[in-house]
């Protein structure tokens, strides 16, 4: 079994990935050795460098010169250079499924799984035992905005982690509280089917012991599925919906304002009290009802968990807003499924209803165009404007016939969908046509965020 020990030189390829970026901030506050490549230089590796990991730009084979390990991205292939000069020298390799439960060990591990929400679910409960005074440690998704980082060693029993189900990253975790917010077949790349996601979070709900509890939203099927297996099994596991009137946990009378995000709170039928939210969208209203129910778990009121959510600032790219300019607002949000993409928009809509919306989405991957192409078509209904770049390819190679130019051309029947061919062009689009008020919502989790910096630096207008 995999032994981690602090001193030791581990190396990881991709450090500035979402993922790794934070696994390297914590085995730097753990004190052992860190480096790492990635192919270009960031905010994100620059900051890990500060912070005393030795950065690489760019992959070459003498980059793993001294290391006792190597934690591989699941994004690099197994032919990698630096994987390869690895396993020439004798030394280890290893992804995050086989890297996560040793790096955890000793801590009572809450894990937030799900397709949809669960960065922004896993950065709430962060926040509350904050809050509370527990001082978990954690790993999230995205750098969150109450502590401006994605990772950190804290001095309490609990490390709260967002469960990444790709390359079946979650299976090496071992939770005493897991929380599924929904089972939406994504990652074709991986997952070929819906079944085959759904199997992988099945196997990832039955690693919480009969002492845990699993936390699931019973509006959504494949997470309702789960939660009532475990019922069946007599074992510990709860509810919470907006819909679901049946819920362990449920919210009502949903408001929107554009300051803020009204709810009231039931737990089995009894009315608790009110959460206040910055964050716009019901989504984001299950995504507090799923991290009060862990706060509840781990000790913590409902008084002291709404008074930790009113004071909750989001997490980078989630609904993000990145300036406000002559009544135009810009939104980088990480959507790249149609439900999220709809569900923004509709969190747009409710937060801003005198406003316009424009889109502009850069599609992620190719197979996951290919995969939910009619939905993608449809999920741009509520938008006015509609501004999609070209495919950011991520690993993967082009498909023929999968493409922005024709993705535009299968919407004809949008009042309004233009294919923008680079970020200055979208730009320049903005400039030319936009008027306020409107809100501009960026829908990536690639690079299409830069749209917002060159909009917002810009004073030609």
């Amino acid at each position: 079994m995999l032994k981690l020990t602090p001193g030791q030189h581990i190396h990881l390829i991709g450090i500035g990935g979402a993922g790794l970026s934070a696994i390297a901030r914590i085995l730097l506050q753990r004190g052992f050795s860190v480096s790492g490549s990635d192919l270009r230089p960031s905010g994100v590796t620059a900051a890990l460098q500060d912070e005393g990991a030795r950065i690489h730009h760019g992959h070459h084979a003498e980059f793993v010169d001294g290391a006792e390990l190597v934690l591989m991205s699941s994004a690099v292939a197994a032919e990698h250079v630096e994987a390869r000069a690895a396993r020439s020298k004798g030394i280890a390799i290893v992804k995050r499924n086989a890297f996560m439960g040793p790096l955890l060990e000793g801590y009572r591990t809450i894990a937030v799984a799900g397709t949809h929400g669960k960065t922004t679910t896993t950065s709430m409960i962060v926040h509350i035992l904050q809050q509370a005074g527990q001082d978990p440690s954690y790993i999230v998704g995205g750098t969150m905005g109450n502590t401006g980082k994605n990772a950190g060693i804290g001095t309490g029993q609990s490390f709260v982690i967002e469960a990444d189900e790709y390359d079946n990253m979650f299976h090496g975790l071992r939770p005493k509280i897991a929380v599924v917010t929904n089972v939406e077949h994504d990652h074709p790349d991986y997952f070929l089917t819906a079944e085959d996601q759904l199997r992988a979070f099945a196997k990832f709900a039955e690693l919480v012991p009969e002492s845990g509890a699993l936390v699931a939203c019973s509006d959504e099927s494949g997470a309702l599925d789960l939660m009532n297996t475990r019922k069946e099994r007599k074992l510990s596991a709860l509810s919470y919906a907006i819909d679901d009137a049946a819920a362990d946990w449920r919210a009502t009378e949903l408001a929107f304002s554009e300051n803020e995000t009204r709810a009231r709170i039931h737990r089995n039928g009894v009315f608790l009290g009110s959460l206040v939210l910055r964050l716009p969208g019901a989504h984001n209203v299950a995504n507090a009802l799923a991290a009060t129910i862990v706060a509840d778990l781990e000790g913590v009121g409902f008084e002291e968990s709404a008074a930790a959510l009113a004071s909750f600032k989001g997490a980078e790219r989630r609904f993000e807003i990145r300036g406000i300019r002559d009544d135009v607002i810009i939104v980088d949000d990480y959507a790249h499924h149609p439900t999220e993409i709809r569900v923004n928009i509709d969190a747009a809509r409710a937060r801003y209803p005198r406003h316009r919306i424009w889109v502009i989405w850069q599609p992620h991957t190719f197979s996951r165009v290919r995969e939910f192409y009619s939905d993608f078509l449809s999920a741009f209904d509520a938008a006015d404007q509609v501004l999609i770049t070209p495919i950011y390819a991520a690993r993967e190679e082009p498909i023929p016939g999968i493409s922005s130019p024709v993705l535009v051309e299968s919407m004809a029947d949008h009042p309004s969908a233009r294919f923008a061919p680079d970020f200055e062009d979208a730009v320049a689009c903005l400039r030319r046509d936009i008027a306020g008020p409107t809100v501009v919502l960026i829908c990536s989790a690639g690079d299409a965020n830069r749209i917002a910096d060159l909009y917002l630096e810009s004073d030609d207008r």
